[in-house]
């Protein structure tokens, strides 16, 4: 199979570079191109970009538990991002609403809309990605989700719906440290490197912290021991209901 892939590989770098040379023609536009003169100076821009040090894990144990973290954060972040820009129109287009019966209408009328559309993703998401999703939302859009909801909504109802995540040991006020808290460190890290390898398109956050020196005082450092704790636990329990 490898020597097939090999042969298929060759074949078609063959043929496209077979391809280019017979279409091989002068440039339409010159405008396009650049000529540099014996002796010149040529000077190119180019994107800034980081390079982070690799992971360090205590053990082969630890990698299966960050890449299993990592799914749960790839596939969390797209929300986040679309409630922020989601949030950063309504914001916008009520700065051009001068009535507050109207403003108030098209709140309500945002507010079932942003509802509808995520409502039934988030009814799929296990606690983890739930957890996950509160704080990249206080990330992407610098409220946490209580007071996004406060803004939107009375205070009252922003406490029931905080008093509904308590159900599942959530917390709508929950904020985002990656400087302090592991979690939000391991969080940050899988976004970095995804961003930074095109899985995911960057929207810069509304938060006011350092990645490059936070993952260099961390040393890279991946600590999963949480993570580890719960599934043995949750062993545990399946353990038991298999004996009952």
């Amino acid at each position: 199979m490898k020597k097939f892939l090999y042969i298929y590989i060759v074949l078609i770098s063959i043929t496209t570079f077979s391809q280019e040379r017979e279409v091989d023609s002068l440039p339409k536009n010159i405008e396009d191109y650049v000529f540099v003169q014996p002796g010149d100076t040529l000077t190119i821009q180019l994107n800034e970009f980081s390079i982070y040090p690799k992971h360090r894990f205590s053990s082969k144990e630890d990698i299966a538990y960050y890449l299993w973290f990592r799914k749960k954060v790839l596939k969390v972040y797209p929300y986040a991002k679309l409630a922020s820009e989601r949030l950063d129109t309504l914001n916008y287009r009520l700065t051009k609403i001068k009535s507050n019966s109207k403003r108030s209408k098209y709140i309500k009328l945002i507010q079932g809309y942003l509802e509808g559309e995520f409502t039934d993703q988030i009814k799929k998401m296990t606690k983890t990605e739930g957890r996950i999703l509160i704080k990249l939302i206080h990330r992407q859009t610098g409220k946490t989700a209580y007071n996004n909801i406060k803004g939107l909504r009375s205070g009252w109802k922003a406490f029931w719906y905080n008093t509904t995540a308590n159900l599942f040991k959530l917390s709508l006020k929950d904020e985002y440290h990656p400087e302090s808290v592991n979690e939000d460190f391991l969080i940050e890290d899988i976004l970095q490197r995804a961003f930074q390898d095109g899985v995911l398109n960057r929207q810069v956050d509304k938060l006011n912290f350092d990645y490059p020196k936070i993952i260099a005082e961390r040393k890279a450092e991946i600590n999963v021991e949480k993570y580890k704790k719960m599934f043995s636990k949750q062993r545990k329990k399946n353990a038991k209901k298999r004996k009952n």
